[in-house]
């Protein structure tokens, strides 16, 4: 049987390498988009993709510079995970994630619950945290929560152990500053 997103039975699924950080370029064409595209983007569930949420994400993805027709079935809803929160919340890429997360003032219960779940547990919670964070004015950093979200429960041993490193340098920096805050108070 063969697969259309992973080629034929006969010829394994090849990812081709993305950009050095397509982030920055997924981000623009989110905020640039025309209204349908981001309302698409915005609504979409990365587990069951629409026909119009599927070309609104194409057309985002390819315009990241990302080669989606070479993805493995797996892939495509890490990335419509990535685009629909860049909808939901925007992008800012010059702070760490953590310190983004206390800026919001996103409970300590709930960031701990985001970096402790895998799989299905951490796609249910990531956009309400997102929309959380759009409520109170702070963008994420796409850079780090991008590749968390592409490596995060992983089979493959290389992207889990940098899924962990990952969750270490979120969760370093909102513990710093939630201490450095309460040591002001």
């Amino acid at each position: 049987m063969t697969d259309t997103l992973a080629g034929t039975a006969s010829e394994p699924a090849q990812e081709p390498a993305p950009r050095a950080n397509p982030y920055g370029a997924l981000a623009a064409h989110v905020r640039n988009a025309g209204a349908g595209d981001r309302a698409a983007l915005a609504r979409l569930d990365p587990d069951a993709l629409r026909p119009h949420e599927i070309a609104a994400l194409s057309r985002a993805l390819l315009a990241a510079g990302l080669e989606p027709e070479h993805w493995r079935a797996e892939t495509w809803p890490r990335w419509a995970l990535v685009a629909h929160g860049m909808a939901l919340a925007g992008h800012d890429g010059q702070g760490r994630l953590g310190r983004q997360l206390a800026q919001a003032g996103v409970a300590e219960s709930r960031v701990t619950r985001l970096l402790t779940a895998r799989g299905e547990a951490f796609r249910q919670l990531l956009p309400r945290l997102l929309r959380l964070l759009a409520s109170k004015g702070v963008q994420p950093n796409w850079f780090e929560l991008g590749e968390l979200i592409l490596k995060e429960d992983s089979r493959d041993h290389d992207d889990a152990s940098r899924a962990e490193q990952l969750r270490l340098r979120i969760a370093g920096p909102y513990f710093s500053a939630l201490a450095a805050h309460a040591a002001k108070a």
